[in-house]
């Protein structure tokens, strides 16, 4: 099951990332010869119109094959006839699809987690607030003087006090008052406490403003990443392929579905992040010799350009080999060793 749950995954982002192309191609007037999710011989394949749809039999990728894409064409409807700004968009649109994917299931997530209120929600019994006299309801308004926005405002001020006690301002029934609370130091988290938990409120504004904000915060981490794999500080051998995606699966669906979901949306932005690469074959690849065919001129041909895509092709299926031999020697041999 968990193997199936992978594949599930792992077609649907590529069927979205792939139905961008599709949906701007048809949009600018390109015509698609074939829109294809999964590798090799068909399993199911069917013509409408002048586009053949496919079901292949490898569920390791997909494609949407436009007229004069790799190829030169005299087709007037053919991708390398129309204009650079058509182009341009019809490539980056499998990307931007991914990105919307990834912060759709973020917001999702979001929404359903809630966000932690400055309201206290429970007060542990016998904890420093406790015996404060912090009651369920109370607003925390202020620590220390501090104004608090929002509950990390709580933590990062009590959590980071040199002091033995904190004053906390309450709003509780309309009225304004004032408790000082004892700290307790949590081993485990590395900080202090005073054994209040927040409210959590279900909204879909915050959750969109959540869900936004952890997209961008996943996108630079990944970038990082990348500068990392070029600078040498992370090692190749850290990455992973279609075997660990389906270990991956596997140890999030023990944790439950809204990790799951959590790991769909990583993995989505994962395709938008790496496609818009300047790597040829790649979507960034080809809005990069967009450019340069836009500076030169015609000195760079549809068919070289397409040669050069090929190349990249077949390094990218090289390195796809290579870490999912890496994934083997990580997560299988173990198994049996």
């Amino acid at each position: 099951m968990t193997l199936i749950y992978a594949v599930i995954i792992f077609c649907l982002l590529i069927f979205v990332h792939e139905l961008g192309h599709f949906i701007v191609a048809k949009a600018c007037g390109v015509k698609v010869n074939e829109f294809a999710i999964g590798m090799g011989p068909a399993v199911i394949s069917r013509q409408k119109g002048e586009t053949r749809y496919s079901l292949r039999i490898f569920p390791i990728g997909g494609y949407c094959a436009m007229e004069g894409e790799d190829e030169d064409s005299e087709d007037e409807r053919a991708f390398n006839n129309k204009p650079a700004w058509k182009r341009a968009l019809i490539l980056a649109a499998g990307s931007f699809m991914n990105l919307l994917t990834a912060t759709v299931l973020l917001i999702a997530i979001a929404l359903w987690s809630g966000q932690a209120t400055t309201t206290v929600d429970t007060v542990l019994e016998g904890s420093p607030a406790y015996e404060a006299g912090v009651e369920p309801g109370d607003r925390i308004e202020a620590v220390d003087g501090e104004k608090i926005e929002e509950w990390n405002d709580v933590l990062t001020t009590v959590g980071g006090s040199d002091e033995e006690s904190v004053e906390l301002t309450l709003i509780r029934d309309g009225r304004e008052i004032t408790l000082t609370s004892e700290l307790e130091y949590d081993e485990e988290a590395g900080r202090n406490k005073i054994g209040v938990s927040p409210a959590v409120e279900h909204r879909i504004l915050p959750a969109v403003k959540g869900g936004v904000e952890n997209t961008g915060a996943m996108a630079v981490m990944m970038y990082d990443i990348i500068r990392q794999l070029f600078t040498g500080d992370v090692s190749v051998s850290e990455l992973s392929g279609p075997v660990g995606i389906v270990y991956a699966v596997n140890d999030t669906a023990r944790a439950g579905t809204i990790y799951v979901v959590y790991l769909a949306a990583l993995l989505s932005l994962n395709l938008a992040v790496m496609n818009m690469l300047p790597f040829p074959a790649l979507d960034g690849g080809r809005l990069l010799f967009l450019l340069i065919r836009k500076i030169t001129g015609r000195r760079v041909t549809d068919e070289m350009e397409g040669k050069i895509h090929f190349i990249g092709i077949m390094l990218l299926f090289a390195l796809m080999i290579y870490v999912t031999w890496n994934d083997i020697v990580k997560f299988i041999v173990p198994v049996f060793s």
